[in-house]
């Protein structure tokens, strides 16, 4: 359920001007916890630089594992779509970078890579989002989309005119006039601008900077034949298929599992 939705819905929560939104959001969600006997304890990654204690137990409560009432119920095996329908939705900018992919002519394989690209920042996590965003789907995809998506993140901060892709004015305000990207960043760069792969993850960057359209819209439907033929869906479903990384699926399936 969408955060605003908990802001218009319950008004058992003391809310102040001065509490940001995310603050007032949070406290809403602790509040529909309680009503549901279950606490919710932040991982210690979302809380580093804040209080580091956990939350207090009331009378009856226990804090909450398993199954989040708060997110939509995944199936027994999940399928990549089921997580973009129930863990990644709206998902607007993964699949518009891949549809534009799409109507540019690019093979099936790119076309993946845009749409898997930046499944880490809208699931899992953002820092290293190439990096993890290419451990998460590696056992599922060709060692060219994994590779791709894994470079795509230190590709981003170097311009290529020749491919058509110049340094995004965005990020001038994001990061700043004189930001230099950290040194490991500036070596996969070097190390990625000559690998047979550069251009797929180039093409990432190129479909990533304009992807954002108000008005396109795309449905994951438009590419199931592709994941279908590209993504290797275990039997056993996302997370439960006993591969190196199923536990970073179930995080996505359990987010708010205490331990």
């Amino acid at each position: 359920m969408d955060r605003r939705l908990f802001l218009a819905s319950l008004g058992a929560v003391t809310l102040t001007p001065a509490m940001t939104f995310s603050q007032k959001a949070d406290a809403v969600e602790n509040q529909m916890m309680v009503e549901l006997d279950r606490v919710v304890a932040k991982s210690r990654l979302c809380r580093y630089g804040e209080d580091s204690s956990f939350p207090m137990l009331g009378e009856g409560q226990h804090f909450l594992q398993g199954a989040d009432p708060r997110l939509p119920a995944m199936p027994k095996r999940p399928t990549l779509i089921d997580f973009f329908n129930y863990r990644f939705a709206p998902a607007t900018h993964l699949l518009q970078s891949a549809k534009v992919a799409m109507q540019a002519g690019m093979d099936e394989e790119t076309i993946l890579a845009c749409l898997l690209h930046d499944i880490s920042v809208i699931g899992f996590v953002g820092t290293d989002h190439g990096w993890w965003g290419a451990q998460l789907v590696e056992p599922y995809v060709s060692e060219r989309v994994s590779w791709s998506i894994r470079y795509h993140q230190a590709l981003r901060f170097y311009p290529d005119p020749a491919m058509g892709y110049e340094y995004p004015v965005a990020y001038y305000k994001y990061f700043g006039k004189d930001y230099q990207p950290e040194p490991y960043v500036e070596a996969a760069y070097l190390e990625a601008r000559n690998h047979k792969w550069y251009e797929t993850s180039r093409q990432i960057c190129i479909n990533d900077f304009y992807a954002f359209d108000p008005d396109m819209t795309a449905t994951i439907t438009e590419f199931t034949d592709i994941i279908g033929r590209h993504f290797r869906q275990p039997a056993a479903g996302l997370g439960f298929d006993g591969s190196p990384v199923a536990h970073m699926w179930r995080t996505m399936i359990y987010p708010n599992n205490f331990l």
